[in-house]
């Protein structure tokens, strides 16, 4: 069933609540952004979390997000919303070479930049669009054969590596997935571990790297606990998935 508006207002409440209260566990006062993962969301859902204040949404799909973004941007003129409220877009999913062209633009952060191929093809996209990419390198922390990500142990040298080869990505920083089913010494020491990453890789980079994107609906609080600026949150936002 189709959650209704009440329902994503007082969701969102709730994770933004969480999100606070490990704020205060962490003695934590920098903000951490959360980004409703709205992939599998009705268009609806996501004018209700507008509605709602909320700014910033997740897709996993270039093909299914860019009609999304433009059927939406009609809902909320249609709703009389102002344009302030307008969302802006994080691509949080694998992203095919093939793809890298038409993410360039529509998406305030690409999270996953999971190797140096990538991150070159994206690069002449981004200048043959005129265009400067905000980007996060992808780290397969957890060491799963099935994910992808750069190694922890080559995560500092290729940050320095697309930094320097790549002049219209703009590195933000680095984002990992903790393994499905991890339990709670597991999730912090993935966490923490990309944590240390990134602090290596500022010293490579000779760059702030501030983002850190990791954690979801069932770690998210671990997540900020942790360091996590990012929190990528679909369940706990727009319900169980269709």
């Amino acid at each position: 069933m189709e959650p209704s508006a009440h329902d994503i207002e007082a969701r969102l409440a709730v994770v933004r609540e969480r999100i606070e209260r490990a704020c205060d566990r962490a003695g934590r006062r920098d903000p951490v952004t959360l980004v409703a993962v709205s992939k599998t969301a009705p268009l609806t859902a996501v004018v209700a979390a507008c509605r709602a204040g909320h700014r910033d949404f997740g897709e996993n799909r270039v093909q299914d997000a860019l009609p999304r973004v433009e059927a939406l941007r009609a809902l909320l003129a249609a709703a009389g919303l102002p344009p302030e409220v307008a969302p802006r877009w994080h691509f949080i999913g694998h992203l095919q070479s093939n793809k890298a062209r038409r993410a360039i633009g529509p998406f305030a952060l690409l999270h996953a930049v999971d190797d140096l191929t990538l991150a070159g093809r994206l690069d002449q996209a981004a200048a043959a669009a005129g265009y400067r990419q905000a980007v996060l390198l992808e780290v397969n922390v957890a060491r799963e054969p099935q994910k992808a990500g750069v190694t922890p142990e080559a995560a500092s040298e290729d940050a320095a590596r697309l930094a320097e080869s790549c002049p219209h990505l703009e590195l933000q920083g680095l984002m990992t997935i903790a393994r499905c089913g991890a339990d709670e010494a597991e999730l912090r020491a993935t966490f923490g571990a990309l944590r240390g990453l990134a602090e290596a890789a500022r010293l490579a980079t000779r760059l702030p790297l501030p983002a850190l994107s990791m954690g979801m609906s069932d770690d998210y609080g671990i997540a900020v606990e942790e360091g996590a600026t990012l929190v990528r949150v679909g369940t706990a936002v727009f319900g169980p998935r269709a």
